[in-house]
């Protein structure tokens, strides 16, 4: 049959037809060895999808076909025969993305390297073989991306006080795949139970994470936001603290208390003043009353001491 006259999609049934016909007259499959525990890839970074086989005896390039596909749909992601790279049916979003190392392959390692990895690449890849004789196995690829710092912010309030319900909210970004959250008070002690924790994933697929975490104020407190990435572990972790005593008094109150403190010292001192000189008149109209009664008691008496010579 002539390969030339074949669309991508029969090229490829071909291939795997040729490849099934060659395990089934073949008394042992060769043995193609992938990694048992999921990979890990980090997000926009590149990753190798490791294969190696167990080829017998010296073999040359021409000799070798790989094909690289997604288990679960079976589509193209890298072909190599003959000799060279056969990527016409290569799926298109793997387009420019892989590649695959002909000396390697002399080395009996079929490993595929992935640029720039996204969400959608993470699932199944099965790795075929065929060096005279033939053997496949299937990885699992997980893609995880680190959040941003978390920020913790309280909800804003008028004039929170002891013993008022408040609301604090952890924020990060850019995270995959979802995280949990984990709040501790300044003991130490877990607080989840009273969290509402939300993911929302953007067009790349990386979620933002929103948690509130619903207290009753103390007179002072610590609380710390800490995010677990299921693959990367702990990221990051962020502190508030709180005080129901100085939000009590925000700043703008606390300059309206200090002006009518002093309004008062003012008003005070302005009173002292005008009483310190209502009791200085006093005194002097009482002094001067005294002294005209000891004047008019001083010419009583001379007017007596006249009459009587």
């Amino acid at each position: 049959m002539n390969f030339s006259c074949l669309n991508p999609s029969q090229k490829t049934m071909r291939f795997l037809l040729l490849l099934a016909m060659m395990a089934l007259h073949t008394l042992a499959l060769m043995e193609v060895q992938v990694p048992d525990q999921p990979m890990v890839a980090l997000y926009g970074m590149d990753t190798m999808l490791n294969c190696t086989f167990s080829a017998e005896g010296p073999y040359n390039l021409s000799d070798v076909s790989v094909f690289w596909q997604l288990t679960d749909t079976k589509r193209s992601v890298h072909s190599f025969s003959n000799g060279h790279d056969m990527l016409e049916d290569q799926a298109p979003r793997f387009a420019n993305r892989t590649q695959l190392s002909p000396p390697q392959l002399l080395q009996k390692s079929a490993s595929l390297m992935l640029q720039d990895v996204v969400v959608a690449d993470e699932g199944s890849y099965t790795c075929f073989v065929r060096v005279r004789d033939y053997g496949s196995a299937a990885l699992f690829l997980q893609v995880a991306s680190p959040y941003s710092q978390p920020v913790v912010t309280l909800e804003p309030d008028s004039s929170p006080r002891p013993g008022d319900e408040v609301a604090l909210t952890c924020v990060a970004y850019g995270g995959y795949p979802q995280a949990s959250v984990i709040w501790r008070d300044e003991g130490g002690h877990n607080l989840t139970d009273n969290v509402t924790t939300s993911h929302v994933a953007n067009e790349q697929g990386l979620f933002s994470l929103t948690s509130i975490l619903t207290v009753v104020l103390e007179p002072s407190n610590i609380y710390s936001c800490q995010i677990i990435n299921p693959l990367l572990g702990e990221e990051g972790k962020a502190f508030v603290s709180i005080s129901g005593q100085s939000m009590a008094f925000p700043p703008v109150a606390l300059w309206v208390t200090i002006g009518l403190a002093v309004c008062l010292l003012v008003l005070l001192i302005a009173l002292a003043a005008v009483c310190r000189r209502k009791i200085k008149e006093s005194c002097e109209e009482a002094r001067r009353e005294e002294e005209a009664k000891e004047l008019e008691e001083d010419e009583s008496k001379t007017a007596m001491t006249l009459l009587k010579s």
